[in-house]
């Protein structure tokens, strides 16, 4: 959980870069530090899921649209899944991809797997 609650903020950072693309491309008007970035761990899905959450009940516009947030509401901006090699395979398979190869490191742990395309 380190690498998404590091201490130079760099995946805060990134998380936030959300609003400042919402505020950019779709006229949104969020204020980056009314929102605190969280990563939870959710076991049962074997993922890390990033939260963007509401400091405070306020109201921001995005496309003309007005969106409401309680104080503490949390927005869900992205999940960063966690594999075996066994449900990596499984996957890549049910899309009708076969891993050619694999290649894991120790620690930390990394994988690289390359696919071809499974006749069909």
């Amino acid at each position: 959980m380190s690498a998404y609650n590091d201490e130079g903020e760099v995946t805060a950072r990134f998380n936030r870069n959300l609003l400042l693309r919402i505020n950019r491309e779709l006229e949104g008007n969020f204020e980056l530090g009314a929102f605190a970035h969280s990563a939870i761990s959710n076991d049962d899905l074997k993922r890390i899921e990033m939260h963007l959450v509401s400091q405070a009940k306020q109201t921001v516009r995005v496309l003309n649209l007005d969106i409401h947030f309680d104080a503490a509401e949390s927005m869900h901006t992205e999940n960063s899944h966690k594999y075996t090699t066994d449900s990596f395979e499984d996957l890549a398979r049910s899309a009708g991809w076969e891993v050619t190869q694999s290649w894991v490191s120790t620690a930390p742990q990394f994988g690289v797997f390359p696919l071809e395309a499974v006749a069909r």
